[in-house]
């Protein structure tokens, strides 16, 4: 409770002046929409922060979306990150890889099974590699070595790199290495 108190501080002139604050990472764009107004049900500012915080793409599809995105033209596998499907929702996201010029395919994996700290954990390390294996990680193995991994979460991330050696992008970093 004391760091949102210090982080609405910080950002109060932000949200006095209804400034768009954006996240890159799903898991802490869901804590200020989803975590923060629950935890301040009464605090304004809360509620207003909630409501002015999106992910990049949410921003890019909703608040700007005649900004110019480069062409890309790449073919892609796009892990969701639990957050994104469950708070944020990937709609906006599609419609932003569809605007690239992406060839993608969004793996219907679900979670990664690294959830934070969890996968880290000695004692949880089995359960979090099943997750993975269910689906994401068969499905990136059978993916042709030049198709790209797109993925937001650092759970994601760090589940995909560390379990398959394939390097994983960012749509930030796709967005701003393609211009």
């Amino acid at each position: 409770m004391r760091l949102w108190r210090r982080t609405m501080a910080a950002l109060r002139s932000e949200i006095e002046a209804g400034t768009p604050i954006v996240g890159l990472e799903p898991a802490c764009v869901s804590a200020f929409r989803d975590e923060l107004p629950g935890l301040f049900p009464q605090d304004d500012a809360a509620q207003r922060l909630s409501r002015q915080t999106f992910f990049l793409t949410e921003f890019i599809d909703k608040v700007a979306p005649h900004a110019p995105l480069p062409h890309v033209g790449q073919s892609a596998l796009v892990q969701i990150h639990c957050h994104h499907h469950s708070i944020i929702k990937p709609q906006s996201e599609q419609r932003v890889l569809d605007r690239l010029g992406l060839d993608y395919e969004l793996v219907p994996s679900g979670c990664c099974g690294m959830a934070g700290s969890f996968g880290f954990e000695s004692e949880k390390y089995d359960v979090s590699m099943r997750a993975a294996e269910r689906v994401l990680l068969p499905r990136l193995r059978a993916a042709p070595p030049d198709t790209m991994v797109l993925a937001n979460g650092f759970s994601c991330r760090e589940q995909i790199e560390q379990a398959t050696g394939r390097r994983t992008t960012h749509v930030g970093e796709l967005i701003g290495n393609a211009r």
